[in-house]
């Protein structure tokens, strides 16, 4: 009897120093990679506040992997394909270059988009509301908002009667953001000269090409390529007194005209949400899709008298923001 009780109690000592270091045992801290065609930034920073709002601290609570292109875009398959060898926890992806990259890369681990053109149309995800697989985020609505820019810059320069649109082909939403550039230009009695850049290199012929068929005016649509390029292209810009309307805030806080859409920065900020939500479990096919509820206007005054160019009252008054 007394070999068996002291049988059960050893038994007993050896459950609970099982249980004492296993509860010892160090929670795996989780590694969060950041991918983006751009340069780091005023983007990716927004991202990491949102962490920190969130109350995650860099090196102590999440460890963050951060990979940019530094603008070349062909690289963003190979950066994604060594982010998945890390075995990440989850990939943040910012634009749909980066998005399709990582969707290609991985069907498995979760892929948060910071800010991307129209998920659905593009094939990221099933839709808004259910993702349904490995990817969610944030939609930048940049399809819709092209012809809404458009509808700016023949309000700002109401004389001009053909307007160069900015694309960079093999953006996912190319085709759908030109459609609606060119359905806006149709209702607004304009011509548009569509001008296709794929590379730096070809900047100053596509610029050319506007000055020699006396383009108005200058949409640039929507793409992270033409924002880790917008030194160049805004210089050009100016050179060729050429009033331009831009897809993101960073452009007109860098000298530009003029931008309308969703804050890039807010939604790389919101992003960190998402990161939270599946840390904690959830997962992507059931968080869905955020639209933005709030768009801006920013008129850059600095940048309009550079090229001479007289905001009307009626525009400057509908800015939520003027630089001067």
């Amino acid at each position: 009897m007394g070999k068996k009780i002291l049988s059960v109690a050893l038994s007993a000592m050896l459950l609970a120093f099982g249980f004492s270091v296993e509860a010892q045992q160090p929670k795996k801290v989780p590694l969060v990679s950041y991918l983006s065609p751009a340069s780091a930034g005023k983007f990716a920073e927004a991202f990491r506040r949102g962490l920190r709002e969130l109350d995650y601290a860099e090196g102590k609570n999440i460890v963050l992997e951060w990979r940019f292109a530094e603008g070349k875009m062909d690289r963003l398959p190979d950066l994604a394909a060594e982010l998945v060898r890390m075995k990440v926890d989850v990939i943040v992806v910012a634009g749909g270059n980066a998005a399709l990259a990582a969707k290609k890369a991985t069907s498995t681990i979760p892929i948060v988009i910071a800010a991307a053109s129209d998920p659905v149309g593009t094939g990221l995800v099933a839709s808004l509301a259910r993702p349904g697989g490995n990817i969610t985020g944030l939609s930048i609505l940049s399809p819709e908002l092209s012809g809404k820019r458009l509808e700016l810059l023949k309000e700002t320069v109401p004389g001009i009667t053909r307007v160069a649109a900015l694309v960079y082909p093999d953006n996912p939403a190319y085709a759908l953001m030109l459609k609606e550039t060119q359905e806006a230009a149709r209702f607004l009695g304009v011509q548009l000269q569509i001008l296709e850049v794929r590379s730096p290199d070809g900047f100053d012929s596509a610029f050319r090409a506007a000055k020699k068929e006396r383009a108005g005016a200058l949409n640039v649509l929507s793409s992270a390529f033409f924002t880790a390029h917008r030194k160049q292209l805004l210089e050009l810009a100016v050179k060729n007194r050429l009033p331009a309307i831009y897809h993101n805030e960073e452009f007109v806080e860098n000298g530009g005209l003029m931008f309308y859409g969703p804050s890039i920065a807010d939604s790389n900020r919101r992003a960190a949400t998402f990161v939270d939500k599946i840390l904690k479990g959830r997962t992507p096919a059931d968080l869905p899709v955020e639209q933005p509820m709030r768009f801006e206007f920013i008129i850059n005054l600095i940048a309009a008298k550079q090229i001479g160019l007289t905001i009307p009252p009626n525009v400057l008054v509908r800015a939520d923001k003027v630089i001067r």
